[in-house]
């Protein structure tokens, strides 16, 4: 079980929920006691201009992966926009020898609509041919109908597979790890009830002995990557430490 997590989650949220730390450097430093082999960075709208993504040497760091946060808008299927938002990061990921940049469509980036899906289905076939030793990973809520839709693309699309966000929004985790198993790059481990609330592993509605059972059954030998519910602020360590133990032990 190769885990990692996502950026921020181990430094108080004091730039944000979800930003990039200013301290960056001091996340990496509890890898090894916690057993920890990536982190997925954050670039979002309100670090784009500043996030050192664009203006340090990372390629001795473990990033698996750069997750394009801010592209979470409605925009999402104007050309100028993603070009724009997206082609400074895919550029830089190239440079810091990242393989993935994660493209989330969620909440205002939703591709749930038909017309909006096909506008950026034809955006991402210009960046697939754009940049062709790139690989992109949707994090969406969609139907897997949809989801496959985009993936037909290119051979260089694949999933990043939010265990919270699909129970919560009620597809079937056995269905969709079968479906698109050679597809997922990256799953992220989270826990939410079917409300839709973020809690801490196994006090949510997330069946994780059911997920990771499916992804042993298909051969899944790609990342983990740990974006639980945050605890209490300056207890990170902590809280982070606990969840793994539920979760690695929910895997055995």
């Amino acid at each position: 079980m190769k885990v990692g997590i996502i950026q921020g989650r181990l430094s108080p949220p004091l730039e944000g929920f979800q930003e990039c730390p200013t301290n960056w450097k001091r996340e990496f430093s509890h890898f090894s006691d916690l057993r920890l082999e990536h982190i997925e960075w954050i670039i979002t709208k309100k670090s784009f201009l500043t996030n050192p993504f664009f203006n340090h040497d990372l390629t001795q760091y473990p990033i698996y992966s750069v997750c394009a946060d801010n592209l979470v808008d409605e925009r999402i299927d104007d050309i100028e926009f993603v070009e724009e938002n997206l082609d400074p990061i895919c550029r830089r990921a190239i440079k810091n020898n990242i393989k993935f940049v994660t493209i989330p469509l969620l909440e205002e980036s939703s591709v749930v609509n038909d017309s909006k899906r096909r506008g950026f289905k034809e955006i991402l076939k210009i960046f697939t041919k754009r940049y062709p030793k790139l690989n992109f990973s949707l994090e969406a809520e969609l139907e897997i109908t949809k989801l496959l839709e985009l993936l037909s693309v290119s051979d260089t699309v694949y999933v990043t597979y939010d265990t919270g966000n699909i129970t919560s929004c009620g597809l079937e985790h056995e269905e969709y790890i079968n479906i698109l198993s050679d597809r997922i790059s990256n799953v992220h481990l989270k826990d939410r009830t079917f409300q839709g609330k973020t809690v801490a592993p196994s006090e949510g509605d997330t069946n994780f002995k059911l997920i990771f059972e499916q992804l042993k059954k298909v051969n899944y030998s790609n990342v983990f990557t740990l974006q639980t519910a945050r605890g209490s602020d300056g207890h990170e360590i902590e809280t982070i430490t606990r969840h793994l133990e539920i979760l690695r032990r929910l895997n055995e």
